[in-house]
């Protein structure tokens, strides 16, 4: 049960968020996933994801994540100013490269879901 207090104080932020897209900020992009390397890879895969994240364009954040219930899981978090430019990296010769260099050790992806960034630490508000 929430109290009175916490709904208003949460709907003032919602409220305030909202405001700040209807002005005409653009929203940023996120994606987080979830990605099963091949077993005892995990660590060689993620050093591969993280190689090439430095020169991204549009990039905001870029977290890779040991899962701390598998250990062949990994969660990548990304924020970007643009579903745009989250599209265009895929086009960078580094990612390219470093796509070709992982997908070896990966066994798949089992979760994916694509979100609408506020805001938050060392990011900018939408």
């Amino acid at each position: 049960m929430i109290d009175r207090r916490t709904l208003i104080a949460t709907s003032a932020a919602f409220a305030v968020a909202g405001s700040a897209n209807a002005e005409g900020a653009k929203p940023m992009y996120g994606l987080i996933g979830r990605m099963k390397a091949t077993p005892g890879k995990r660590a060689e895969l993620a050093a591969i994801l993280l190689e090439g994240t430095g020169a991204m364009p549009g990039c905001l954040s870029y977290i890779v994540a040991e899962d701390t219930a598998d250990a062949d899981a990994l969660w990548i978090t990304e924020v970007w100013d643009s579903q745009q430019s989250h599209g265009d990296s895929l086009k960078l010769p580094a990612v390219q490269a470093a796509i070709a260099k992982g997908r070896p050790l990966i066994a798949g992806f089992d979760s994916r879901s694509e979100t609408v960034p506020l805001g938050g630490a060392g990011l900018p508000r939408s």
